[in-house]
Protein backbone atom coordinates (compact mmCIF):
# COMPACT_ATOMS: atom_id res chain seq x y z
CA UNK A 1 0.00 0.00 0.00
CA UNK A 2 1.23 3.54 -0.56
CA UNK A 3 1.67 5.57 2.19
CA UNK A 4 0.92 10.15 1.44
CA UNK A 5 2.07 11.80 4.40
CA UNK A 6 3.31 10.04 7.55
CA UNK A 7 2.33 5.99 7.59
CA UNK A 8 0.15 4.99 10.25
CA UNK A 9 1.97 3.45 13.32
CA UNK A 10 4.30 6.55 13.12
CA UNK A 11 3.69 9.86 15.15
CA UNK A 12 1.88 12.62 13.06
CA UNK A 13 -1.40 13.06 11.07
CA UNK A 14 -3.33 9.85 10.29
CA UNK A 15 -3.14 9.91 6.36
CA UNK A 16 -3.55 7.98 2.83
CA UNK A 17 -2.48 4.61 2.89
CA UNK A 18 -2.98 2.18 -0.28
CA UNK A 19 -2.46 -1.27 1.17
CA UNK A 20 -1.27 -3.80 2.04
CA UNK A 21 -1.61 -1.66 5.13
CA UNK A 22 1.58 -4.70 4.88
CA UNK A 23 -0.02 -6.82 3.49
CA UNK A 24 -1.60 -9.23 6.04
CA UNK A 25 -1.88 -10.04 9.36
CA UNK A 26 0.09 -12.30 11.70
CA UNK A 27 1.03 -15.04 9.23
CA UNK A 28 3.30 -17.79 9.58
CA UNK A 29 6.48 -18.03 6.92
CA UNK A 30 10.24 -18.69 6.68
CA UNK A 31 12.67 -16.62 5.49
CA UNK A 32 16.52 -17.38 5.51
CA UNK A 33 19.07 -14.89 6.79
CA UNK A 34 21.17 -12.86 5.04
CA UNK A 35 24.76 -14.80 4.56
CA UNK A 36 22.65 -18.11 5.19
CA UNK A 37 22.98 -21.04 2.91
CA UNK A 38 19.20 -22.40 2.82
CA UNK A 39 18.17 -25.04 0.69
CA UNK A 40 14.84 -24.11 -1.97
CA UNK A 41 11.90 -25.84 0.60
CA UNK A 42 12.92 -23.09 3.36
CA UNK A 43 11.98 -20.28 0.62
CA UNK A 44 8.53 -18.77 0.32
CA UNK A 45 6.96 -19.41 -2.59
CA UNK A 46 7.16 -15.52 -3.64
CA UNK A 47 10.75 -15.37 -3.56
CA UNK A 48 11.02 -18.49 -5.66
CA UNK A 49 8.87 -17.11 -8.26
CA UNK A 50 11.06 -13.98 -8.28
CA UNK A 51 14.32 -15.84 -8.33
CA UNK A 52 15.66 -16.23 -4.97
CA UNK A 53 18.18 -13.34 -4.66
CA UNK A 54 18.53 -9.78 -6.51
CA UNK A 55 20.95 -6.31 -6.09
CA UNK A 56 19.92 -3.15 -7.54
CA UNK A 57 22.00 -1.86 -10.34
CA UNK A 58 22.95 1.29 -8.31
CA UNK A 59 22.08 2.98 -4.87
CA UNK A 60 22.48 5.62 -2.76
CA UNK A 61 21.28 5.75 1.42
CA UNK A 62 21.63 8.62 3.83
CA UNK A 63 20.11 9.59 6.65
CA UNK A 64 17.17 12.36 6.87
CA UNK A 65 16.83 13.88 10.34
CA UNK A 66 13.54 15.84 8.77
CA UNK A 67 11.56 12.79 9.30
CA UNK A 68 9.82 13.25 6.61
CA UNK A 69 7.90 10.10 4.96
CA UNK A 70 7.72 9.62 1.67
CA UNK A 71 7.14 6.72 -0.46
CA UNK A 72 7.29 5.22 -3.97
CA UNK A 73 4.26 5.39 -6.04
CA UNK A 74 2.87 1.82 -4.29
CA UNK A 75 2.43 0.14 -1.18
CA UNK A 76 5.05 -1.09 0.69
CA UNK A 77 3.32 -3.53 2.64
CA UNK A 78 2.93 -6.85 1.88
CA UNK A 79 0.25 -6.95 -1.05
CA UNK A 80 0.85 -6.81 -4.58
CA UNK A 81 -0.28 -3.54 -5.73
CA UNK A 82 2.26 -2.43 -7.97
CA UNK A 83 2.92 1.17 -9.98
CA UNK A 84 6.44 1.29 -10.75
CA UNK A 85 7.92 4.64 -12.02
CA UNK A 86 7.49 5.48 -15.81
CA UNK A 87 11.11 6.59 -15.78
CA UNK A 88 14.42 5.37 -14.34
CA UNK A 89 17.46 7.58 -12.23
CA UNK A 90 18.46 10.39 -14.45
CA UNK A 91 15.52 10.11 -16.75
CA UNK A 92 17.17 7.38 -18.19
CA UNK A 93 14.60 5.56 -20.49
CA UNK A 94 16.49 2.81 -20.55
CA UNK A 95 15.85 2.28 -16.88
CA UNK A 96 11.71 2.85 -17.11
CA UNK A 97 10.18 1.49 -14.09
CA UNK A 98 13.32 0.67 -12.52
CA UNK A 99 13.44 3.64 -9.80
CA UNK A 100 12.97 2.83 -6.20
CA UNK A 101 13.17 6.28 -4.17
CA UNK A 102 11.79 6.29 -0.34
CA UNK A 103 12.46 8.21 2.69
CA UNK A 104 11.45 6.05 5.91
CA UNK A 105 12.22 4.55 8.91
CA UNK A 106 14.17 0.90 8.87
CA UNK A 107 11.62 -0.69 9.94
CA UNK A 108 9.34 0.21 6.78
CA UNK A 109 12.06 -1.31 4.33
CA UNK A 110 12.44 -3.90 6.38
CA UNK A 111 8.85 -4.35 6.27
CA UNK A 112 8.76 -4.26 2.14
CA UNK A 113 12.28 -5.99 2.18
CA UNK A 114 10.50 -9.58 3.68
CA UNK A 115 6.40 -9.18 2.54
CA UNK A 116 5.88 -8.25 6.02
CA UNK A 117 2.57 -6.73 7.48
CA UNK A 118 3.61 -3.34 8.69
CA UNK A 119 3.53 -4.46 12.14
CA UNK A 120 6.63 -3.18 13.39
CA UNK A 121 5.98 -4.67 17.12
CA UNK A 122 6.42 -8.15 15.72
CA UNK A 123 10.18 -7.45 14.59
CA UNK A 124 12.34 -8.02 17.73
CA UNK A 125 15.96 -7.03 18.74
CA UNK A 126 15.98 -3.77 16.76
CA UNK A 127 17.70 -0.97 18.22
CA UNK A 128 15.53 2.15 18.53
CA UNK A 129 16.82 4.06 15.85
CA UNK A 130 15.94 1.53 13.56
CA UNK A 131 12.57 2.50 14.43
CA UNK A 132 12.92 6.57 14.70
CA UNK A 133 15.34 7.57 12.41
CA UNK A 134 14.70 8.25 8.57
CA UNK A 135 16.24 7.21 6.00
CA UNK A 136 16.54 8.19 2.24
CA UNK A 137 17.08 5.46 -0.35
CA UNK A 138 17.19 5.75 -4.34
CA UNK A 139 18.07 2.50 -6.28
CA UNK A 140 17.61 2.12 -9.53
CA UNK A 141 16.57 -1.79 -11.08
CA UNK A 142 16.41 -3.07 -14.59
CA UNK A 143 13.29 -2.47 -16.66
CA UNK A 144 10.78 -4.39 -15.90
CA UNK A 145 11.28 -5.56 -12.25
CA UNK A 146 8.30 -6.90 -11.00
CA UNK A 147 7.64 -6.03 -7.09
CA UNK A 148 8.62 -9.07 -5.52
CA UNK A 149 12.18 -8.67 -6.96
CA UNK A 150 12.36 -5.45 -6.28
CA UNK A 151 11.39 -6.60 -2.88
CA UNK A 152 14.79 -8.74 -2.92
CA UNK A 153 17.09 -6.53 -4.06
CA UNK A 154 16.39 -4.45 -0.97
CA UNK A 155 17.16 -7.23 1.17
CA UNK A 156 20.94 -7.25 -0.36
CA UNK A 157 20.89 -3.70 -0.05
CA UNK A 158 19.87 -3.96 3.47
CA UNK A 159 22.52 -6.81 4.10
CA UNK A 160 25.38 -5.18 2.76
CA UNK A 161 24.89 -0.74 4.01
CA UNK A 162 22.91 -1.96 7.32
CA UNK A 163 24.67 -5.09 7.79
CA UNK A 164 21.17 -6.37 8.32
CA UNK A 165 20.82 -10.21 9.58
CA UNK A 166 17.00 -11.68 10.38
CA UNK A 167 15.81 -15.03 10.78
CA UNK A 168 12.51 -16.31 11.56
CA UNK A 169 11.26 -18.06 14.64
CA UNK A 170 8.35 -19.57 16.17
CA UNK A 171 7.23 -18.10 19.73
CA UNK A 172 3.99 -17.45 21.65
CA UNK A 173 2.97 -13.95 20.66
CA UNK A 174 0.24 -12.56 22.50
CA UNK A 175 -2.38 -11.88 19.84
CA UNK A 176 -5.77 -10.93 19.14
CA UNK A 177 -8.16 -12.90 17.79
CA UNK A 178 -10.81 -11.20 14.71
CA UNK A 179 -14.11 -13.32 14.59
CA UNK A 180 -17.47 -11.89 13.74
CA UNK A 181 -19.47 -10.79 16.70
CA UNK A 182 -22.79 -12.08 15.73
CA UNK A 183 -22.15 -15.52 13.49
CA UNK A 184 -22.57 -15.36 9.71
CA UNK A 185 -22.91 -11.68 10.39
CA UNK A 186 -21.41 -8.20 9.47
CA UNK A 187 -21.85 -5.16 10.75
CA UNK A 188 -23.22 -2.25 8.93
CA UNK A 189 -19.70 -0.73 7.93
CA UNK A 190 -18.53 -3.59 6.29
CA UNK A 191 -19.42 -5.43 2.78
CA UNK A 192 -18.30 -7.69 0.34
CA UNK A 193 -16.69 -5.52 -1.94
CA UNK A 194 -18.44 -7.12 -4.65
CA UNK A 195 -21.99 -5.94 -3.51
CA UNK A 196 -21.15 -2.44 -4.28
CA UNK A 197 -20.12 -0.25 -7.00
CA UNK A 198 -16.88 -0.97 -9.30
CA UNK A 199 -13.27 0.97 -8.15
CA UNK A 200 -14.12 3.71 -10.80
CA UNK A 201 -17.41 5.21 -8.58
CA UNK A 202 -15.75 7.32 -6.43
CA UNK A 203 -18.53 9.28 -4.08
CA UNK A 204 -17.78 12.78 -3.30
CA UNK A 205 -18.53 14.18 0.31
CA UNK A 206 -19.65 17.60 1.65
CA UNK A 207 -18.13 18.62 4.75
CA UNK A 208 -20.46 17.60 7.39
CA UNK A 209 -22.25 15.08 5.54
CA UNK A 210 -23.08 11.46 5.84
CA UNK A 211 -20.18 8.90 5.46
CA UNK A 212 -20.57 6.74 2.61
CA UNK A 213 -18.80 2.86 1.52
CA UNK A 214 -18.13 4.85 -1.89
CA UNK A 215 -16.30 7.67 -0.91
CA UNK A 216 -13.12 5.57 -0.04
CA UNK A 217 -10.15 4.40 -2.77
CA UNK A 218 -9.88 1.25 -3.32
CA UNK A 219 -7.03 -0.41 -2.81
CA UNK A 220 -5.96 2.27 -0.42
CA UNK A 221 -6.64 3.34 3.45
CA UNK A 222 -7.96 6.90 3.84
CA UNK A 223 -8.05 7.58 7.64
CA UNK A 224 -9.10 11.23 7.73
CA UNK A 225 -9.32 14.16 11.48
CA UNK A 226 -12.77 14.93 12.04
CA UNK A 227 -14.08 17.55 14.75
CA UNK A 228 -14.28 16.48 18.13
CA UNK A 229 -10.93 14.14 17.80
CA UNK A 230 -12.93 11.84 16.32
CA UNK A 231 -10.86 10.05 13.08
CA UNK A 232 -13.01 8.61 9.95
CA UNK A 233 -11.17 5.38 8.27
CA UNK A 234 -11.92 3.16 5.38
CA UNK A 235 -10.94 1.63 2.63
CA UNK A 236 -12.41 -0.67 -0.43
CA UNK A 237 -11.24 -3.73 -2.21
CA UNK A 238 -9.20 -5.08 0.35
CA UNK A 239 -8.70 -8.08 2.53
CA UNK A 240 -10.04 -8.57 5.93
CA UNK A 241 -5.86 -9.66 7.25
CA UNK A 242 -5.06 -6.51 5.45
CA UNK A 243 -7.77 -4.46 7.58
CA UNK A 244 -6.56 -6.35 10.82
CA UNK A 245 -3.11 -4.93 9.97
CA UNK A 246 -4.33 -1.62 9.84
CA UNK A 247 -6.10 -1.69 12.86
CA UNK A 248 -3.03 -3.20 14.98
CA UNK A 249 -1.45 0.15 14.09
CA UNK A 250 -3.83 2.66 14.66
CA UNK A 251 -5.33 0.86 17.37
CA UNK A 252 -1.71 0.22 19.05
CA UNK A 253 -2.79 -3.29 19.57
CA UNK A 254 -1.47 -6.41 18.92
CA UNK A 255 -1.41 -8.39 15.67
CA UNK A 256 -4.25 -9.40 14.80
CA UNK A 257 -5.26 -12.96 13.63
CA UNK A 258 -8.37 -13.43 11.50
CA UNK A 259 -10.59 -16.00 12.31
CA UNK A 260 -13.96 -14.31 10.87
CA UNK A 261 -13.88 -16.57 7.88
CA UNK A 262 -14.87 -13.86 5.66
CA UNK A 263 -13.53 -14.46 1.77
CA UNK A 264 -12.40 -12.04 -1.14
CA UNK A 265 -12.48 -7.92 -1.17
CA UNK A 266 -14.35 -6.63 1.30
CA UNK A 267 -14.91 -2.49 1.55
CA UNK A 268 -15.59 -0.70 5.49
CA UNK A 269 -15.70 2.46 7.03
CA UNK A 270 -15.78 3.62 10.83
CA UNK A 271 -15.32 6.06 13.05
CA UNK A 272 -13.67 6.34 16.81
CA UNK A 273 -11.98 8.79 18.67
CA UNK A 274 -8.42 7.68 19.80
CA UNK A 275 -7.33 6.53 23.28
CA UNK A 276 -6.33 8.91 25.63
CA UNK A 277 -3.42 7.23 26.89
CA UNK A 278 -2.31 6.46 30.43
CA UNK A 279 -5.82 5.65 32.22
CA UNK A 280 -5.35 2.74 34.48
CA UNK A 281 -7.73 -0.78 33.75
CA UNK A 282 -9.70 -1.93 36.24
CA UNK A 283 -11.85 -4.60 37.16
CA UNK A 284 -14.67 -5.26 39.60
CA UNK A 285 -13.24 -8.21 40.68
CA UNK A 286 -9.93 -6.27 41.73
CA UNK A 287 -7.95 -8.48 39.09
CA UNK A 288 -6.12 -7.08 35.92
CA UNK A 289 -7.81 -7.33 32.70
CA UNK A 290 -7.58 -5.43 29.23
CA UNK A 291 -10.11 -3.17 28.51
CA UNK A 292 -12.27 -2.89 26.13
CA UNK A 293 -10.44 0.73 24.00
CA UNK A 294 -13.24 3.32 22.30
CA UNK A 295 -11.67 1.53 19.18
CA UNK A 296 -12.21 -1.66 19.53
CA UNK A 297 -15.91 -0.99 20.59
CA UNK A 298 -16.15 0.78 17.40
CA UNK A 299 -14.80 -2.29 15.52
CA UNK A 300 -17.46 -4.07 16.99
CA UNK A 301 -20.70 -1.97 16.77
CA UNK A 302 -20.13 -0.41 13.04
CA UNK A 303 -18.47 -3.29 11.49
CA UNK A 304 -19.54 -6.24 13.70
CA UNK A 305 -16.37 -7.50 14.52
CA UNK A 306 -14.79 -9.31 18.13
CA UNK A 307 -11.46 -9.13 19.30
CA UNK A 308 -10.22 -11.27 21.94
CA UNK A 309 -6.99 -11.78 23.54
CA UNK A 310 -5.18 -14.95 23.24
CA UNK A 311 -1.21 -16.14 22.92
CA UNK A 312 -0.59 -17.89 19.98
CA UNK A 313 2.71 -19.37 18.46
CA UNK A 314 3.42 -17.40 15.33
CA UNK A 315 6.90 -16.98 13.11
CA UNK A 316 8.38 -13.87 13.87
CA UNK A 317 10.91 -11.91 12.36
CA UNK A 318 13.84 -11.53 14.17
CA UNK A 319 17.29 -9.35 13.77
CA UNK A 320 20.31 -10.72 14.39
CA UNK A 321 22.38 -7.85 13.20
CA UNK A 322 21.83 -4.06 12.08
CA UNK A 323 24.03 -1.49 12.06
CA UNK A 324 23.83 2.76 10.83
CA UNK A 325 24.16 2.44 7.43
CA UNK A 326 27.78 3.28 5.68
CA UNK A 327 28.35 6.23 3.76
CA UNK A 328 27.66 6.54 0.11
Amino acid sequence: MNFIGKPLGCSGAIAVVVLCWSCGTAQAQTVPSQGTTATAQTLPEWVKAAGGHAEFEADSVREDPSGKYKGPPYSMDSDDDFTPYSIGLNDDPTHAGGLFTADAPLTTYISFAYKLSQQHNMLSHLPDWAKSKHFEIQARAPAGTTKDQMRLMMQSLLAERFKLAIHFETQDTPVLMMTLASPGKMGTRLRLHADGPPCNVVAQRQPGGPVTFDMFPCSGYLAIDEPDNMILAGARNTTVELMGAFFTNVGHMRPIVDQTGIKGAIDFSMEYTPEKRGAPAASTDGQAEMPVTPFEQAVKDQLGLKLEPAKLPLEVPVVDRVELPSEN
